[in-house]
């Protein structure tokens, strides 16, 4: 049996403005154990001026590290979503980020299938996501970094394209990443879907749904960010319940749209977990 872990996606200090490593130290005073940066390729203003969270791959892994140490937190896993259906992009970007997650000791990288280009259909759609992933798992099984699929997208929304995608390559190495809101906000029985996908399951977004976010069940399939875990709809002790008994430690990722709200993550999930 392993344990239930509690981390942070960087999303919470998006709505104000911080820096990657100003919310490093945030999420280690509120005392975050795990964050999960998310990463990408070349520059960009609004992180090269300190008001954005993400991370550029063009810096040296070892320096996000360092970042970490010096707050007291480690790293659960890297965001790298990207269109697995335009492997033009994601092959070169997944492989790149799980080069980068190694180097610091980071055991997975997260993603989903992306936007479905207009033209392409379902047939022609898997057979491009089979030839990404057989590209990046040579990848993934040589650096020794877990691949996680996110359900999030047209296909992943489903149990049965959730998995379909997971297994597209016979891998180990190729796992999922299961986000509890985006499960529920495309209309699914949250719970009923981590009991058919945990056995795959190796990540987890802690993502809860209430407010606004409720009028648009059943016709998007996710959202960027919740509300605070504990004030939305998901159950966190059923939750933690059917993740228990798998044999890996699981880190619970909340992805929150602000500071406080991940406070108060924080405070629930440790008395429920």
């Amino acid at each position: 049996m392993g344990r239930i872990l509690i981390g942070i996606n960087m999303e919470f200090v998006r709505s104000a403005d911080k820096s990657f490593a100003e919310g490093v130290r945030i999420a280690g005073e509120m005392g975050y154990e795990y964050i999960e940066p998310m990463v990408h390729n070349g520059r960009e203003l609004l992180s090269e001026a300190g008001y954005f969270h993400s991370y550029s791959m063009d810096e040296d892994p070892l320096a996000m590290r360092e970042i970490c140490d010096r707050h007291g937190v480690k790293i659960s896993g890297l965001s790298a979503h990207c269109p697995l259906m335009r492997p033009e992009i994601s092959v070169p970007y997944l492989q790149r980020a799980i080069r980068f997650a190694s180097d610091i000791g980071v055991p997975i990288v997260n993603t989903d299938e992306g936007i479905k280009p207009d033209w392409m259909d379902d047939e022609h759609a898997f057979q491009v996501m089979k030839y990404t992933l057989t590209q990046v798992m040579k990848t993934a099984e040589r650096y020794g970094v877990y691949v996680g699929i996110e359900d999030h997208q047209i296909y992943s929304k489903t149990v049965e394209g959730l998995l379909r995608i997971a297994t597209l390559v016979d891998s180990e190495y190729l796992q999922i990443n299961y986000d509890t809101g985006n499960a529920f906000m495309a209309g699914n029985d949250p719970y009923e879907m981590l009991e058919a996908v945990k056995h795959k399951l190796y990540h987890l977004h802690a993502k809860d749904i209430g407010g606004v976010q409720m009028a648009e069940r059943g016709q998007v399939t996710g959202v960027p960010v919740g509300v605070a875990c504990g004030e939305g709809v998901i159950d966190w002790k059923r939750v933690a319940d059917i993740v228990r008994p798998l044999p890996r430690d699981i880190v619970f990722s909340v992805e929150c749209g602000t500071i406080e709200q991940a406070r108060t993550s924080l405070d629930h999930l440790r008395r429920v977990v």
